[in-house]
């Protein structure tokens, strides 16, 4: 009787592809660079604070930081504040803190979600920070830095991680594509990176999907939008269209249609964002077709390039400006259409 096949451990690309070395970390070299300072001279603060976007790099950049000064796994301890946020998991830690590492010179601390901690486990865990011992060092991780409160905050080294910006995440997609074995349109590469919101870790959960469904090896813009649930590029050309020409019935019908057809709206809006802001670029920046050609592909911008033009007037940084509004107001809207209905009749309707 053949064995069954033994389980195999799922797959994470943003896992497989973490980087592990200072050198590999992309977009955030205003952190890169100091820390590999420190380590160079030896001059390591007892604790950081890195605060950023989910999706940074935050806790990729601790491990980093903990094997760059010779720590090993043993003595790297992760602990989830989301999850394990009161005082009696501080006090726990604070007492494996009093305790030597076993091969290593220091032991490391990584406290995720740090944010989440109660004010009594704050408390606790101030004691800790004020006289560290020397074989000890923090490393807070957090997307609410403001939730952290000053005392904290004040004794450690603060880094602040910037979101990673759509050309790195758009070549992070062809890259890791082509290591899966897979060719991705520029075209789509781009859409998986706009959907990724600047996030390393989503935008690699998007790819992921994308090469899970895909029985080519390579991926279309089409396959794509289908995966994500993103409008066809025809379908946001003509509502831009119907922008351009200041008819809000038929933008209002192709957004219906299109959110009916199971897309949602934010998404929409956002594909939407994404070509209005380089049909302005194209109008007051000319010299960055090239640029945006590679980014798009050059239908788009053939098109794009009709919207810059006189004809395209209707679409203008007012629009963008309202547009932007709608899109942050989406999440709090009865009905996620709503602010962009409202947007459209603000910037090219009536007041009333």
């Amino acid at each position: 009787m053949a064995k069954k096949d033994e389980a195999r451990a799922p797959r994470a690309l943003y896992r497989e592809y973490r980087p592990s070395a200072f050198n590999e970390v992309l977009g955030q070299g205003q952190v890169t660079s100091v820390l590999k300072a420190a380590i160079e001279k030896d001059e390591l603060a007892h604790a950081y604070l890195f605060a950023g976007g989910r999706g940074t790099g935050k806790t990729s950049m601790a491990r980093i930081l903990a094997h760059a000064a010779g720590t090993d796994d043993q003595d790297i301890y992760e602990m989830d504040a989301a999850s394990n946020r009161g005082i009696d998991e501080i006090r726990e830690l604070r007492d494996g803190v009093a305790t030597l590492p076993f091969n290593s010179r220091y032991k490391f601390y990584i406290i995720d979600e740090a944010h989440a901690l109660t004010k009594d486990a704050w408390g606790a865990f101030l004691k800790t920070l004020e006289e560290p011992p020397a074989h000890a060092i923090f490393v807070l991780a957090t997307t609410e830095l403001d939730r952290v409160p000053d005392t904290i905050a004040s004794r450690c080294q603060v880094f602040r991680f910037a979101k990673p910006t759509h050309e790195i995440l758009k070549k992070l997609v062809i890259d890791i594509a082509k290591k899966e074995g897979a060719a991705i349109a520029p075209a789509a590469a781009e859409l998986v990176a706009l959907m990724g919101q600047g996030s390393f870790r989503d935008t690699l959960g998007i790819l992921q999907k994308v090469l899970t469904v895909s029985k080519d090896k390579t991926l279309s813009e089409e396959e794509v939008a289908k995966v994500v649930g993103a409008p066809q590029a025809k379908v946001v050309h003509e509502f831009l269209e119907a922008l351009a020409a200041k008819k809000i019935d038929d933008a209002l019908s192709i957004l219906g249609k299109a959110v009916a057809s199971g897309i949602e709206a934010n998404v929409f809006l956002l594909l939407v964002l994404s070509k209005i802001r380089a049909t302005l670029l194209l109008r007051y920046a000319p010299k960055m077709e090239g640029e945006l050609v590679e980014q798009l592909g050059g239908d788009d911008v053939a098109l794009l390039k009709k919207l810059a033009a006189k004809e395209g007037a209707a679409i203008n940084s007012t629009l963008l400006s309202e547009l932007i509004t709608a899109y942050i107001e989406m999440n709090r809207a009865p009905e996620p259409s709503i602010p962009l209905e409202l947007a459209l009749y603000r910037a090219l309707g009536s007041t009333q």
